[in-house]
């Protein structure tokens, strides 16, 4: 089982990636809230979600499938969803 620290680095990782890939300009890392609805609180839209996806694949080294975009709701989800593949990956 991951440590809830490797939850929380994925966290802070994940939000930085968010702020700087959809320029939030009045948000930061330790502000951003990782229960926030991305797509409701946010409103991010589908391509914004590929895109950070995409991101996410390429720095953690792992595959997101598209059919499970909608599980990436909020940081911590998305965070959670990475952790679980590392783990199945290692």
């Amino acid at each position: 089982m991951p440590e809830t620290n490797d939850i929380q680095g994925i966290i802070r990782k994940v939000a930085e990636i968010i702020i700087g890939e959809l320029k939030l300009e009045d948000v930061t890392v330790d502000t951003f809230s990782p229960e926030m609805d991305l797509v409701d609180e946010l409103g991010i839209d589908s391509m914004d979600l590929a895109t950070i996806a995409l991101v996410l694949q390429d720095e953690y080294k792992i595959v997101i499938d598209e059919d499970d975009y909608p599980k990436l709701k909020s940081i911590r989800m998305i965070a959670e969803y990475i952790s679980e593949k590392l783990t199945a990956k290692g």
